[in-house]
């Protein structure tokens, strides 16, 4: 069932060889593959977003090299989900991470958000599915269940994106209290919930109608409306029944 609209109530380089590949590390790339060196000779609009994130976090570990690292986070995170994460332990443990880099990522992407916030004035408006969809359909790429929640004022205005839990939607993980607690702290009016299925099914399962209905009484009650539920596909999306 689809709404009309809503209404308020790559970076490493391989030689190949017969017997092994060798990935080489950043240091052995030539200057003009550098990440920091493009940025310099070149400026930020020729590099891929891993190479950006790679400057940030400035050098890898003992067992993954920074380049391979940032390809994998993005990969395994996505990037509208990996911008808007605000929980450093968390990222620690999707990403197996040290807390370092996840405080890094974590510090980055926010003053980016605030100088966004703070010099446009502007905020996105989402008054459809569609819109919400074109917003959130990166999410069909992410190889685990997540669930995010966007956060709208009285103006249908999106004044928060989080992402609220990581794996399987099951009544134990996906409380309300979790679901409405940043509504709360933003003083949003409304929500609207999505979760990818990496099956690339749209189709809702028996759990997703059942969360589904519990979250919709729940924000009744406190006075801030659900306003869809959705699922993410690898076509499409659909959304779930809120009664």
């Amino acid at each position: 069932m689809n709404r009309s609209s809503y209404v308020l109530h790559e970076t490493d380089v391989v030689v190949a060889t017969v017997d092994q590949p060798y990935v080489l590390r950043l240091r052995d790339l030539p200057d003009d593959e550098k990440p920091r060196e493009k940025l310099i000779k070149y400026g930020p609009d020729v590099l891929r977003t891993n190479e950006l994130l790679a400057i940030v976090l400035n050098v890898g570990t003992r067992k993954e090299e920074v380049l391979t690292m940032t390809k994998r986070i993005l990969n395994e995170y996505g990037e509208q989900p990996l911008a808007q994460e605000r929980n450093v332990k968390r990222l620690m443990e999707e990403l197996a991470l040290p807390e370092t880099k996840a405080c890094q990522i974590v510090a980055c992407f926010e003053i980016g958000r605030r100088f966004f916030d703070r010099g446009t004035g502007r905020a996105l408006t989402i008054r459809t599915p569609k819109q919400a969809y074109a917003y959130l359909k990166d999410m069909h790429d992410l190889p685990k269940e997540h669930l995010r929640g966007l956060y709208l004022n009285h103006h249908y205005r999106l004044i928060h994106d989080e992402v609220i839990s990581i794996g399987s939607l099951t009544a134990n993980i996906v409380h309300p209290r979790e679901v409405f607690r940043p509504a709360l702290e933003y003083a949003a009016s409304a929500v609207i919930l999505a979760h990818n299925h990496p099956s690339g099914s749209t189709k809702p399962s028996v759990a997703d109608r059942a969360i589904t209905k519990q979250l919709a009484a729940a924000g009744q009650l406190i006075g801030i409306e659900l306003l869809d539920h959705m699922i993410i596909g690898k076509q499409g999306f659909s959304n779930i029944p809120l009664a």
